[in-house]
């Protein structure tokens, strides 16, 4: 029989920013299912606090936290309110991104470029550093990085956001050699189409929506809770030997 033990995350806590909706909200739910006392960032509190209190209302325990990734500011505050509540963070996961360039990468403005990069790429790396020194650096954890299998074949039109997933990608696997030695696994999940509000004019556009999952094993595409179990597993003692992988979760799509 397996020891369903090794997946429960309780006694350790999480931090889920984009936590929500869509990906965020499903993997803030089900690592406090887990057993995790989860913090909820996102850019507006009010939002924060209705997955928050959804965790409460379960029997669970949970925070909003307020604060944009983007912001190189806010990455420092965001870690010090959940050290100030909980006093631990064990769990990082970055989820939160962005993607105002759409067309041609050649006639990308370099103002949406530079914020694609600025959220998808340097808001990671600044949470992490922030919660390797204020945590992890001492005492381990788990970081878990979302991204694309837009980049790992990357498809035209919105070229900045499959670059800034692919260096994503490249900055999972540098960090976790370079962090393996404090106990520190990292690894990243890389979704095809899910049913977000991120990707609903992916899900709207039936020529769009029909050529993607034409190209998918399953002949679908995912809801937000087929992309949290990746999360939790890669978060608990199951996974305590994966570091610098790449979950693929698209349904066959890469296959």
């Amino acid at each position: 029989m397996p020891d369903l033990d090794r997946f429960s995350l309780k006694g350790r806590t999480a931090l889920v920013t984009g936590g929500s909706r869509g990906i965020g909200r499903a993997i803030a739910l089900a690592m406090a299912g887990a057993g995790a006392q989860v913090a909820v960032c996102a850019r507006h509190r009010d939002a924060c606090e209705k997955v928050a209190e959804e965790i409460i209302d379960a029997g669970g325990t949970a925070i909003s936290v307020a604060g944009n990734v983007g912001h190189a500011e806010d990455a420092g505050t965001i870690v010090a309110a959940v050290m100030e509540r909980f006093g631990a963070l064990d769990i990082l996961v970055n989820n939160a991104a962005t993607n105002p360039q759409f067309g041609m990468l050649v006639d990308a403005e370099d103002a949406a470029v530079d914020r694609v990069f600025e959220v998808n790429v340097q808001g990671p790396l600044r949470l992490i550093s922030a919660a390797v020194h204020a945590w992890m650096g001492q005492h381990g954890g788990s970081i878990i990085n979302m991204a694309s299998v837009g980049g790992i074949n990357p498809e035209p039109m919105i070229g900045a956001y499959n670059a800034s997933k692919a260096a994503l990608i490249n900055l999972t696997r540098t960090l976790s050699h370079e962090l393996g030695r404090s106990g520190i696994r990292v690894n990243a999940i890389a979704p095809g189409l899910v049913d977000t509000e991120f990707a609903k004019v992916l899900i709207e556009t039936p020529k769009i929506h029909e050529r993607i999952i034409r190209g998918t094993a399953l002949k679908r595409h995912a809801e937000p809770d087929e992309i949290a179990g990746a999360a939790v597993f890669l978060a608990s003692g199951a996974a305590s030997y994966v570091t610098g992988s790449v979950i693929v979760v698209d349904g066959g799509a890469t296959a």
